[in-house]
């Protein structure tokens, strides 16, 4: 970063910082991960400088013939990875690709269902202060009471009752498998679409360590810097009879020109995805979130659900007398990088949380295993058991960079 730094010393000095906190804390944000140095390089390229506006063979400016190619490389390993009928890699992100899909599927006030927030749902189902909840009759599903499971009853009920044009599934905060096939059946039952959201689960989609919801949901959404491990971005999957819908969704619908070097970025991302290596990844970060929501139980915490079968836990902690931003912050002292979240029936503001959300793909990423879950847990376990201890947050810090010190940063070192 010579030159940056001869231009610019602020921001560069702001960059290394960064860097070393990514690389002495445990980073265990569910929607977090490190890119690779190869995905690095191709966000910061000169492919940033090219304006790009429209698709490839059908660009609004010249000069694209070499960017054409990389994002028909992009979209080609898109489908190939996935098995879908087409791919568009221009979303900058997967709430714009949500609301290129809304766009591209319903008109204004239509009725949506999706699962309501605080039983994992995003801010992009319908939340009312979002776009979404704004432009769309949004109405919501939600998970069972005892089980906290989604229950596909219930939402076959509110389907007949509401008759959504589209139905979404998928969370950002619920740890288990979907059920795609029994959702398509719903939506057929009532004449809806059905769109997948796999934001947090498409690395583990792509692995084959999650179901697929291609063959069932008719279009499907996802951002690509979360378990696919890509640069900050969107990406959406549909069949063959919703692509020029789509595509019209994306530009002229909502964006302009596409960033053409995180496009980039995303087809390195991809072709990263499609190997032995993430495949093994993947299943390591499944193992290592199940052994930890195990040794998490066992020390006495309330698991949504009871457990995971993905990448993340859900804690529900306000039987210990502190909110899970109060927590959070704790954990941050301690060298644990998570965040607060509502949790099922939470009779807690949103702001402060009834439990906190922890991820296992920036840490497997780093090399952890199922060896060091028993370590994480009992970190987690130290710190929350008095969040106001600043001399034990700071000794369970130290002890976490010992421990990273071990491991190298991937993209950074």
């Amino acid at each position: 970063m010579s030159a940056l730094l001869n231009t610019d010393p602020e921001i560069a000095n702001a960059i290394y910082q960064e860097e070393s906190r990514q690389s002495t804390v445990l980073e265990m944000i569910a929607s977090e991960n490190y890119a690779s140095k190869a995905v690095l390089e191709a966000v910061g390229s000169v492919l940033t400088n090219k304006y790009s506006e429209g698709y490839p063979g059908a660009r609004y400016y010249n000069g694209n013939y070499v960017v054409d190619e990389v994002e028909r490389l992009a979209r080609s390993r898109a489908k190939d990875l996935f098995g879908a009928d087409h791919a568009n890699l221009q979303p900058h992100s997967g709430a714009q690709a949500n609301l290129a899909a809304y766009l591209a599927l319903l008109n204004p006030g239509d009725t949506v269902m999706g699962l309501k927030l605080d039983s994992g749902g995003h801010l992009t189902h319908g939340s009312p202060v979002n776009a979404s909840g704004k432009i769309y009759n949004f109405v919501s599903y939600e998970v069972d009471k005892e089980s906290h499971l989604v229950d596909y009853e219930s939402m076959l009920a509110q389907a007949k009752n509401t008759r959504p044009k589209l139905i979404i599934v998928g969370a950002t905060a619920y740890p288990r498998v979907w059920d795609f096939e029994r959702a398509r059946h719903i939506a057929n039952e009532i004449g809806a679409v059905l769109l997948a959201d796999i934001a947090h689960i498409s690395g583990l989609v792509a692995a084959k360590v999650h179901p697929t919801p291609v063959g069932h949901a008719q279009v499907i959404t996802s951002s690509t810097h979360k378990t696919l491990r890509g640069p900050r971005g969107g990406i959406i999957l549909c069949d063959e009879d919703y692509r020029k819908r789509i595509n019209s969704g994306v530009f002229p619908g909502t964006q302009g020109g596409p960033m053409m070097h995180v496009i980039a970025g995303k087809a390195v991302m991809l072709k990263e995805a499609n190997t032995t290596e993430f495949k093994n990844y993947a299943q390591q970060v499944v193992l290592n979130a199940k052994h930890l929501a195990t040794h998490l139980i066992d020390g006495g915490f309330n698991l949504v659900t009871g457990g995971t079968d993905n990448h993340l836990l859900l804690l529900d902690i306000r039987d210990r007398g502190i909110t899970g931003r109060e927590a959070a912050n704790a954990l941050e002292k301690a060298g644990i990088v998570c965040n607060f979240n509502s949790v099922p029936f939470d009779d807690r503001p949103v702001r402060e949380g009834g439990g906190i959300r922890l991820g296992t793909p920036a840490i497997t990423s780093r090399g952890l295993k199922t060896e060091h879950m028993s370590l994480v847990a009992n970190w987690i376990t130290r710190a929350l058991h008095d969040v106001n201890n600043e001399d034990e947050l700071k000794v369970i810090s130290q002890e976490i960079t010992t421990l990273l010190n071990e491991f190298a940063t991937p993209g950074i070192a």
